[in-house]
């Protein structure tokens, strides 16, 4: 059946792939944090296998809603890991014997190209293809990873005296962004 939500099928084939790049982006993210939650180690290991989980959770859950908005619009959503990871425009180094205080700079450093790219996103959706349910749905996505960068952010700046401190190539590539 034929979709008919007030968008032609041009318009609803470039939304759909801006939405399943974020999906793309979105999965690159989750499966970062799920591998940094499952190699963590040292003093902190505790509190940042508990954090790591509780954030995957919420991007598993972020995951499906950006999913569902690609369904929503008519167009089909990527499903498959390898696809997904081939498609992303993030990518992370593995959890294997990283310290704890690379991994959650590593962390900010995701959600922070993700805030970026879906600001980027947001506005294709809004100016160039007028699709405002979208552009609502980025810009609700967009403050849910402001938060987290937040949180992440705090984390780092609050333990600069012992524990997680943010590692020179973290603060030089988010400088870059």
């Amino acid at each position: 059946m034929k979709t008919n939500i007030g968008l032609n099928d041009e318009a609803r084939s470039e939304v759909g792939q801006i939405l399943n790049f974020i999906l793309a982006d979105e999965y690159v993210l989750y499966v970062t944090t799920r591998d940094y939650r499952w190699n963590v180690t040292g003093p902190e290991f505790l509190g940042l296998h508990q954090q790591f989980g509780e954030q995957s959770g919420l991007l598993a859950q972020w995951i499906d809603d950006v999913a569902e908005r690609v369904r929503a619009i008519g167009v089909g959503a990527r499903g498959n890991g390898t696809d997904l990871v081939q498609a992303a425009r993030t990518s992370a180094d593995t959890g294997i014997d990283m310290p704890p205080a690379h991994m959650v700079a590593s962390l900010l450093a995701l959600h922070e190209a993700m805030i970026v790219q879906l600001r980027t996103d947001r506005e294709s959706c809004v100016g160039r293809l007028k699709d405002a349910g979208t552009a609502d749905f980025l810009a609700s996505l967009l403050r849910q990873h402001e938060k987290a960068a937040w949180m992440l952010r705090a984390q780092i700046e609050n333990q600069r005296g012992g524990g997680i401190v943010m590692p020179v190539w973290a603060a030089r590539r988010s400088h870059r962004q």
